[in-house]
């Protein structure tokens, strides 16, 4: 790997999200790939969702971190292959967690739109990420952002984002 792309990645490694600041791009899955061209480096992300309005801060905020390093570069946005909660990674889960946001369910179709009924949704209980219960209800399908619902727990009482699975 070149030495422009590795420190590029480590420059790039600590950016969080703006709407969930305790887990990182890369975590999330946001942050693809970084690719080396003769006028510099392009970095691709893929947003979370269509329409997702963080993108555009996630694009200043990789500018100003490649600047800031002295690293020429560019941002690309890939639609394809689309974004799956899936990339996600298994420490971030635990961070959203403790952040107070339930991980969404591993849907492992990451090649592959997904198309989950209400019935399916039902049937996989989203644990309350305060106290561990599985006893939790569904408030509104649109939580803090478009990407989470809005659960309430039925035995703590407490509000909580579910990060919705794709």
């Amino acid at each position: 790997m070149n030495q422009t792309v590795e420190k590029a990645w480590s420059v790039l490694e600590e950016l969080t999200d703006p709407e969930i600041p305790v887990i990182t791009l890369r975590e999330l899955g946001i942050l693809r790939d970084i690719r080396e061209h003769a006028d510099g480096i392009e970095v691709v992300i893929t947003p979370t969702y269509s329409g997702c309005p963080a993108m555009g801060q996630i694009e200043d905020d990789v500018n100003a971190a490649l600047k800031a390093a002295g690293i020429t570069g560019k941002v690309t946005t890939q639609l394809s292959p689309a974004w799956t909660t899936d990339w996600i990674t298994e420490p971030a889960k635990e961070k959203l967690r403790a952040y107070g946001i339930a991980p969404p369910h591993t849907t492992r179709q990451t090649e592959q739109v997904v198309h989950i009924t209400r019935r399916q949704q039902a049937s996989r209980a989203v644990v309350c990420p305060h106290c561990g219960s599985q006893n939790t209800t569904v408030i509104s399908q649109f939580g803090s952002t478009s990407c989470k619902a809005l659960y309430k727990c039925l035995d703590c009482r407490e509000p909580f984002d579910y990060f919705k699975p794709y």
